[in-house]
């Protein structure tokens, strides 16, 4: 492969992740993934333990509901990870909305629940 193919190909491999926005979508992944700990973190260390202060249990990723079937086996059904998970969802659903309003009024992001104009 000569100097000239290469170069041709590394300047494709650029224009293409330019325009595809590749870069941003790393930078932007990576971000995501360390505001994601911090808010796991946030409920797991102060959340979690202040809804419990008001629970039987005191742990709300303990909270469980016993059911007992007709032949007499029981099964627990270990709902409180999944209501602790439900809250770490909706606190960064929460955090990427109130970015997005802030990048769309500052324009540098398409705000896409506006009308195009023509």
């Amino acid at each position: 492969m000569s100097n000239n193919n290469s170069q041709s190909f590394i300047q494709e491999f650029f224009y293409f992740l330019k325009t595809f926005g590749i870069i941003g979508l790393a930078i932007a992944f990576v971000i995501g993934a360390a505001a994601s700990k911090l808010v796991t973190a946030l409920v797991s260390d102060i959340v979690n333990p202040a809804v419990g202060l008001f629970l039987p249990s005191g742990d709300l990723q303990k909270m469980s509901a016993n059911v007992t079937s007709i032949s007499g086996a029981s099964s627990q059904f270990k709902y409180g990870d999944l209501v602790a998970n439900i809250i770490d969802f909706a606190i960064i659903a929460l955090i990427v909305f109130i970015a997005y309003k802030f990048l769309s009024k500052h324009n540098l992001v398409e705000d896409k629940t506006k009308p195009e104009s023509k």
